[in-house]
């Protein structure tokens, strides 16, 4: 790695840190007396006992949840301290569980007055991914009746490293201390997510986006094709992630300045980390996908705050305005120019736009304001139209759909894949055209005659979906999915990604083939849940490998940690691993490591259960601090080999790689 490389990444580094936050992070959190813990304790063992009483009772599951949170709030306060921050969090905390002793007092009556009425409520949801309990905020209008259908605006909230859920519940029902970023009232309910935290809806906090939105469309009544989504700042990094890499989920989306990913245009990564790095820190080279959804990008020509990479030599620094400068950027060299105004600039042949605020720093003007509020309700108004041209790109079958169009394999991961299809008004003829793609569903093709893709005249029946497979450089009529072993959709890796859809670690209770390596995946087991809780909110599952069933195989993805000898579920996959494991050595093709030395990490499909994955001894790769960033990066591709380390949560690395596409060591 050479020097000018570490300057860079040093830089960057700083960079991405606002004065303010560096200032905040330097200052110790408060250290809770005695007597207050006492007090928070005392409460929350209240309130937990009040809730297991209303749930003899079989009390509502919703109302229940909406109650549990305020005791989770203050169970994971008293599990986390440090996250106190300062005298007003200790002071939130007693308040919290106050509103959540009221709430229990009234559910134990039978009653639920927070739910009832219009304005800001608090609700909660039991997430799928992890089992935990997980607010939410919902701003009901006073014209909802629940007759008909409302549009819904789903908000992203900026950072705010203090945002526990104490903090969540505190500021969001008081009108003018809201998270929310002020939209012109069209008589829509808007969500505020919670996302785990701070983590630019990423992970965790990807998930909680979607979850959030199911519960809020079950407990009222959400017209699926008008969701819109925004985000401002932090949220705004989220909102560009998830609007581009989910184009045909959102009837629009307003992008709100936002950090722009870097270590993806940096040298000195290991293939096995800087190929994945496309997927999430290269939001730039997903810019096309803005052809797929209208998009209102904006942000003040004064912007100061974090940005990314520094600007090149001679190149002054626009803040986080840069985000939107360069998506606009790569919008031309994909073939959408700008036009209009330089404050107003749509690119051409899309439906996205992109505005400046005059005069303003990290903010909005009321000018602006007012015309993304028109485009909003223009499109809000209008819905999801499943257009007649897709022009779709993906680095990964992670992130695969754009309306009627899903990528089901690639030729390569992690490079670029194009998908671009076109459709006659009457539905009748349909042209494609595909790079790096291997499988292909096309729905809404019951009236098609003509199919042409690459060039090449594809015989199909007519259908609502036709699924086509490129093999030998020729496309035919395929299966639903791809056939065989291979990387498809939610099966291609790395590791992290089994962390994406609900999971289950499996503990292990056996004698281990080796006791150094059997504790240091207990070490890496107990890191993982630490972290886990502290920063994304919850618990993960946990279970002992004699009590995992068939049931859990077939809801879940396995984490298993151990070795053959200590995990039986490790012991009944182990054959079917492209690994050789003894309890002598491991073997990785023409390498082999010692065993009691080693312990191996890897994702791989779990051939026990169809559509699920098995990973051993491993939870997410990414590092402790970026739990809690902009950008997360995995550390260790689809396959590692650890040094046992006697002591180490985070052993050391002396292999690592990503399988190919048939899941094999390359």
């Amino acid at each position: 790695m050479g020097k000018l490389y570490l300057v860079l990444l040093i830089v960057a580094g700083l960079w991405g840190q606002p004065a303010a936050q560096k200032k905040a992070a330097a200052a110790a959190p408060i250290v809770p007396k005695a007597e207050e813990l006492q007090l928070i304790r005392g409460k929350v063992e209240e309130l937990e006992n009040l809730l297991r009483g209303i749930a003899v009772k079989k009390a509502d599951a919703d109302l229940l949840t909406d109650v549990e949170v305020y005791a989770k709030a203050g169970r994971f306060l008293l599990e986390f301290p440090q996250t106190f921050f300062t005298q007003a969090g200790i002071d939130q905390a007693v308040a919290v569980l106050e509103e959540g002793l009221t709430r229990g007092r009234q559910l134990e009556r039978g009653q639920a007055a927070w739910a009832k009425g219009k304005g800001r409520k608090i609700h909660a949801y039991r997430s799928a991914l992890d089992g935990s309990v997980q607010p939410y905020g919902v701003t009901i209008p006073e014209g909802y009746d629940g007759t008909k259908p409302a549009r819904l605006y789903v908000w992203l909230h900026g950072r705010d490293q203090t945002l526990t859920e104490a903090s969540f519940l505190t500021k969001f029902p008081k009108p003018n201390k809201g998270l929310t970023y002020a939209a012109a009232d069209v008589g829509q309910i808007v969500l505020d997510c919670y996302g785990r935290w701070n983590n630019a809806n990423h992970w965790a906090g990807e998930v909680d986006v979607f979850e959030a939105i199911a519960e809020v469309s079950r407990r009222y009544k959400i017209d699926k094709n008008r969701i819109i989504l925004r985000g401002f700042s932090l949220g705004g990094a989220g909102a560009w992630h998830i609007a581009l890499q989910y184009p045909d989920r959102f009837a629009a989306a307003e992008i709100g300045a936002g950090t722009y990913p870097r270590r993806a245009y940096l040298d000195g990564y290991p293939e096995y980390q800087k190929r994945p790095l496309r997927i999430w820190e290269n939001i730039l080279d997903w810019s096309l996908n803005a052809f797929n959804i209208p998009i209102a990008a904006h942000d003040g020509d004064s912007d100061s705050g974090a940005s990314g990479l520094p600007p090149e030599p001679g190149v002054p620094h626009r803040g986080q305005l840069e985000s939107s400068l360069r998506v606009r950027a790569q919008l031309a060299k994909e073939g959408f120019p700008a036009e209009g105004v330089p404050n107003y600039l749509r690119a051409k042949g899309t439906p996205s736009i992109f505005l400046i605020s005059e005069n303003t720093g990290h903010s909005i003007s009321p000018l602006v304001r007012g015309q993304v509020d028109e485009f909003l309700n223009e499109h809000g108004d209008r819905g999801i139209v499943s257009p007649d041209e897709v022009r779709f790109v993906t680095f990964t079958t992670r992130y695969n759909r754009a309306h009627w169009v899903t990528v089901g394999a690639l030729e390569r991961h992690y490079e670029r894949s194009d998908v671009m299809a076109k459709r006659d008004a009457a539905r009748t003829r349909v042209e494609v055209t595909t790079k790096n793609v291997t499988h292909l569903t096309l729905r809404e093709m019951e009236k098609v005659r003509s199919l042409r893709v690459d060039g090449q005249q594809v015989a199909v029946r007519r259908g609502s979906e036709v699924w086509l497979e490129r093999e030998g450089g020729k496309w035919r009529a395929g299966s639903a999915s791809p056939r065989g072993l291979r990387k498809t959709h939610r099966l291609q890796g790395p590791i992290d990604d089994a962390f994406l859809d609900p999971f289950l670690l499996v503990r292990p209770t056996g004698t281990p083939w080796n006791k150094e390596a059997h504790e240091q995946a207990l070490r890496m087991l107990a890191r993982f849940d630490r972290v886990y809780a502290r920063y994304y909110r919850a618990h993960p599952r946990i279970k002992d490998d004699k009590d995992v069933t068939a049931e859990d195989l077939a809801k879940y993805n396995v984490a298993l940690f151990g070795d053959p000898g200590s995990n039986r579920w490790i012991a009944q996959v182990q054959e079917k691993l492209p690994i050789r494991w003894s309890r002598d050595s491991i073997g990785v093709g023409a390498q082999t490591y010692s065993a009691g030395e080693h312990l191996p990490a890897l994702i791989y499909p779990n051939l026990l259960r169809a559509g699920r994955y098995v990973v051993v001894n491993s939870g997410l790769t990414i590092d402790e601090r970026e739990y809690h960033s902009d950008y997360s990066m995995p550390k260790l591709g689809d396959l590692a080999i650890l040094k046992v380390e006697a002591g180490v949560e985070t052993p050391g690395v002396v292999f690592a790689t990503l399988f190919d596409e048939y899941w094999r060591v390359r």
